[in-house]
């Protein structure tokens, strides 16, 4: 399945954990910062010590008002991701702009609380209105009005990245076979071209070398005009998390997990380590069957592999190359895309069952507006943001999710997964607004995980999909392979991307290092290689989505752990008891309903309780991960003890 992913929380931008509303004119805040034509009560700051009265008014306040302003930035950022116009950009801009100066703002007067002995409920709103903003503004008008723009043109110009392939190349025979890519193809230069589906389609499916090359140095190509401006963006932010208390953006981003930024920063190497023999026992494996196909000279024994040949473009997933290292060829023939067109599956269709999966368990249906306001399909005649991503726009249940929706089997899992987000809106849009998030980031990812872990062959049975499974240990093997080079490829990607960004943001990587920097901690993780050598003239981590467009990236880490912890409690709460690849939740309303007490808590708890409360559990554990893996890594193990494995 695919790694699209969801951004609630200004999708375009990426400056909040949490939704967040437009200043209003209280006792807190200054003439300056009401809008034209509003009353104020006060213009003076409160005098005298700070009281737990005037501390719950503060909030009341800010709660009331970061909705609004909210409002503002979803809905700016929502035509802005469905109509790409310069425009647009200007409009969400300056929506950013607004609520970075709030928070900005609103953060540094919250200090005059600091020390009070509040209660449980109110500390913790205040600890989460000081972590709100992953891009807390600088000081200044102008150095704020800047960071609004980068944050705004980096995600458009990725957005609208397209490339033109070469006359004659291997890249431009191959598409040229497929008519639909007719008109993108009639390009020169820099001036139009094929954009980012088309490539990423060609490489899920293409074995032409030659080909695969060109796409992947090719979308690479609209990352270095980035550089200037996400070197800006870094000293920019830093500034901004200085301002409120942090060494950098870095140790902002890491404190927003209920622990010390340097404990989580040591738990993650912790859960890595746990995984990790893991993930090189399934690199060998695959780096030897590729070696097969391509040859030795292009992947050879011992070596990094070649990071164009696993079927991603960002290599974070390699479900795409199944079909060169499946385990018994045969042993499941079950063709589900193909299902799927058969049954007559449309977006809507697509949609519908995965909101049947989740009323099945007991979960509401989702409101009409979700059938009227979601883009489900790509527009032909403009520009969007096709990144699959779910939206609460105005916080008040309209749940919505924009995709470019296949109808494919990779497509059918993620939008079960967009839907776990809007769940999650949907069962906390009543608490108050700093309380209006995951109980962590990796929470929100993990939920929709979790249900597209019941995509079971049984569950594809049950939609008469495919033929009803019979028990094989083959197809068992196959089953957990295909899902292995999803969910264990994925996990040191997963890990890297904020790791270099933690470096970027603390100095440890300098400008002049970002690519140098960011191959070190791909082939150290992944142990994967560019094809060609790179060099500073090149910026490869601007051609990943969440780079420019400001998103942390370890919630997806921990998605990828908590996911096989939640699927375990939910199996164990529905009575099932065989392996634990087997089960699917479909229909179990008992599971649904320790599903529905956790997303009710949204934020108001630490993570370590809404973890307990859900699996019994207090600290993350990859454990489970490996108990889901078990048949399929003894298997691997057997593979490759006759290869030289590492790098």
């Amino acid at each position: 399945m695919s790694i699209a992913r969801t951004f609630r929380f200004a999708a375009i931008t990426g400056l909040f954990t949490a939704g967040f509303a437009l200043p209003a004119c209280t006792t807190y805040l200054t003439p300056r910062d009401c809008p034209a034509g509003a009353t104020t009560a006060t213009a003076a700051a409160p005098q005298g010590p700070a009281t737990v009265a005037e501390a719950e008014a503060f909030i009341k306040d800010v709660n009331k008002e970061l909705r609004r302003l909210l409002v503002n930035v979803e809905r700016a950022n929502w035509v802005q991701s469905n109509f790409i116009t310069d425009d647009t950009q200007a409009i969400a801009a300056a929506a950013d702009q607004e609520i970075m100066e709030y928070l900005a703002a609103t953060i540094k007067k919250a200090t005059r609380f600091d020390g009070l002995k509040l209660s449980p409920e109110l500390a913790r709103q205040f600890k989460l209105l000081k972590l709100s903003s992953t891009l807390p503004a600088p000081d200044g008008d102008a150095k704020i009005a800047e960071l609004a723009k980068l944050t705004s043109a980096m995600p458009a110009r990725y957005s609208k990245g397209k490339y033109c392939p070469k006359p004659g190349g291997e890249l431009r025979k191959e598409l040229a076979k497929d008519k639909k890519n007719g008109e993108a193809l009639m390009c020169t230069g820099d001036k139009g071209g094929v954009a980012l589906g088309v490539l990423t389609s060609f490489m899920q499916k293409s074995r032409n070398e030659a080909a695969l090359r060109e796409a992947w140095l090719g979308w690479r190509n609209i990352s270095p005009p980035m550089r200037k401006q996400y070197q800006r963006y870094v000293e920019l932010g830093n500034e901004g998390a200085r301002s409120i208390g942090f060494a950098d953006l870095g140790e902002l981003w890491r404190s927003g997990y209920d622990m010390p930024a340097a404990d989580f920063r040591q738990d993650t190497e912790r859960l890595w380590s746990q995984v990790k023999p893991f993930y090189d026992e399934l690199h060998c494996y695959v780096r030897g069957r590729l070696r097969k196909h391509y040859g030795e000279k292009l992947v050879p024994v011992g070596k990094p592999i070649p990071a164009h040949l696993l079927g991603n473009m960002w290599s974070q997933t390699w479900g795409n190359v199944y079909p060169l290292v499946e385990p018994y060829p045969g042993a499941t023939a079950a063709d589900v895309t193909k299902a799927l067109k058969e049954k007559g599956y449309d977006e809507v269709k697509m949609v519908k069952q995965a909101e049947s999966f989740f009323m099945s368990l007991g979960l509401d249906p989702l409101p009409p507006t979700f059938w009227e306001r979601s883009l489900l399909k790509k527009p032909r005649d403009r520009e969007v943001t096709c990144h699959a991503s779910a939206w609460d726009v105005a916080n008040n249940n309209d749940l919505r999710i924009k995709m470019c929706i296949d109808i494919t089997e990779e497509d059918f899992g993620v939008v079960h997964h967009e839907l776990g987000h809007n769940y999650y809106y949907h069962y906390y849009y009543k608490l108050p607004i700093l309380f209006q998030s995951g109980a962590n980031d990796g929470f929100h990812e993990a939920i929709g995980d979790t249900i597209a872990l019941s995509i079971t062959p049984k569950y594809l049975a049950d939609l008469g999909l495919i033929d009803k499974p019979r028990k094989s240990n083959k197809a068992d093997i196959n089953y957990l392979m295909k899902m292995a080079l999803d969910k264990v490829a994925f996990l040191p990607f997963g890990k890297l991307i904020d790791q270099w960004r933690w470096d970027v943001f603390a100095g440890k990587i300098a400008p002049d290092h970002y690519n140098r920097g960011w191959w070190a901690l791909r082939t150290k993780y992944q142990g994967i290689a560019p094809p060609i050598a790179r060099s500073e003239a090149n910026f490869d981590p601007g051609a990943k989505y969440h780079v420019p467009a400001n998103v942390p990236y370890i919630r997806y880490f921990l998605a990828y752990v908590y996911q096989f912890q939640f699927q375990r409690a939910l199996c164990r709460e529905a009575g099932f008891t065989g392996p634990l690849h087997e089960c699917s939740i479909y229909g179990n309303k008992q599971a649904g309903k320790r599903l529905k007490a956790l997303l009710e808590l949204g934020a108001s708890r630490p993570w370590q309780e809404a973890l307990q409360a859900m699996s019994g559990e207090s600290q993350a554990d990859a454990g489970a991960l490996l108990e889901y893996f078990k048949p399929v890594r003894g298997w691997l193990r057997e593979q490759i003890k006759d290869e030289r494995c590492g790098w």
